[in-house]
This record gives structure tokens, sequence and C-alpha cells, in this order.
């Protein structure tokens, strides 16, 4: 996969050059690509001076962030105990379905994500999802292709 890494060193240039700055710097560079590129993480150990095995172990670390590419949106659909019950395998289902995907899988197009988490803490509006950041509570088998059309 060939990226366009110009865009590292604006990201760079908006921290210290200091081994403090990596978390930050790897989600900048999460959010710009949806993913952490190899080239931009051997790229951040040498801008920072620091070993290229400490900025993977952090990457790995961390679940908020990807080796693997990610879709522009990420669908995550809880199935903790309270979703499970209402209703969460089939909302899980239906986004499999609609995306021609698995749980853990991007769509071809890098469109979609569909991820599941164990439990978000959000058990009174049980069945929910979160897209990206925001999080949609009482959600049903019926919602999921609006979501998805949604922009």
């Amino acid at each position: 996969m060939n990226h366009d890494f110009g865009k590292l060193p604006e990201i760079f240039g908006r921290y210290d050059q200091s081994p403090a700055s990596l978390i930050a710097i790897l989600q900048d560079i999460q959010r710009e690509y949806h993913y952490l590129p190899k080239e931009a993480l051997r790229e951040t150990a040498r801008w920072l001076t620091i070993p290229l095995s400490k900025v993977y172990s952090v990457s790995t670390f961390y679940n908020a962030f990807s080796l693997v590419p990610r879709g522009k949106k990420v669908i995550r659909v809880c199935v903790g105990t309270a979703c499970h019950i209402r209703g969460a395998s089939l909302i899980q289902q239906q986004f499999e379905s609609m995306l021609n995907i698995k749980a853990g899988q991007t769509t071809p197009d890098r469109e979609h994500t569909l991820e599941v988490v164990a439990c978000v803490g959000a058990c009174a509006m049980a069945p929910i999802i979160i897209v990206d950041e925001k999080y949609h509570g009482s959600f049903s088998v019926s919602n999921v292709r609006k979501i998805l059309k949604a922009k």
C-alpha cells in the first residue's frame, strides 16, 4: 500500500521531539491514515530517536491503535450482557450481512470497519453501538441501514 507521507512532518511539528510525545503522534497518524502504517512508525522512531521496538510496543499495547487498515467509519457493536439480552447479536448479524464482512474486518473499499466490544459501560442504553465516537443507544436492527447511509 502506497501512502503519501507528506503529512508526517506536519504531525511531528505539532509536538516536542521527545519520547513523551509518542502517544499523541501515534493518535494523529491513526486519525490521518485510519491505522498506523509501518513506514510512518519507522519515521516516528527516527524523528523521536527512539528504538522502533518501543514504537511498536506502544502501538500494539493500546487497542485504540491498529496496524492494519481500518475503515473511515468504525462501527462497534456492544455485546456485553445487557446488550446481548436486548438483541446485540441480531444487530451484529445485520451489519455483517449488509457490509458483507465479519466482525473484526474492514470493507474492501475501506469505508467501514465492524468491531464487537465486550462492554462500553452504557447498559441503561442497551443495545448500543458506537460509530466512531458517537453513541447510539436503544439501537435496533431497523436502524442499521440508516447508520450505513449516514455521512
